[in-house]
């Protein structure tokens, strides 16, 4: 939690040391289908947050925190049903974006994704295509979230910059 809340005093002092021209903040909002084991025992998830970049040219620094929930699933086994966990977490994410043209761009995203039900997280790996026009950012991304296996989905986020 400590950790989290660096993170988020971080994002809120950026845009008092950065010029407005190379920085930008915002808030985002998510959905992600799942994959693999993951489909099978939950649902599409849903989120938002804040995102934050800070520009050198073509080249971004990026950060973000938010909420992505992703709802349980009935499945059926031999012995009948099985009620499977919604899944909370909020996803801690700080990488970079390659802008290829003033429209179009490449970002890779790392982090942590922490688990609201306890003390657990999990290690994120993130890489994505964007496009950014007058403020809207809109972002297709393939999403990895790794502890004792894996959690995969695709996700699609779009967002407004200030």
């Amino acid at each position: 939690m400590k950790k989290s809340l660096i993170i988020i005093l971080v994002l809120a002092y950026l845009p008092c040391n950065a010029q407005l021209k190379g920085f930008s903040l915002g808030p985002y909002a998510e959905l992600a289908w799942p994959t693999g084991d993951f489909g099978k025992t939950n649902k599409n998830g849903l989120g938002a947050g804040l995102g934050a970049d800070i520009g050198f040219g073509k080249l971004k620094l990026t950060g973000s925190v938010g909420f992505l929930h992703f709802g349980g699933k009935t499945i059926n086994t031999e012995g009948g049903t099985v009620d499977m966990p919604s899944i909370n977490a909020i996803p801690i994410r700080a990488g970079f974006k390659y802008r290829f043209v003033p429209l179009f761009y490449a970002k890779l995203e790392g982090g942590v994704a922490r688990y609201t039900d306890g003390d657990n997280s999990a290690f994120i790996l993130s890489p994505g295509i964007g496009i950014r026009l007058l403020g809207w950012d809109v972002l297709a991304k393939y999403e990895t979230w790794m502890k004792d296996g894996s959690n995969s989905f695709w996700g699609l986020k779009a967002g407004y910059n200030f």
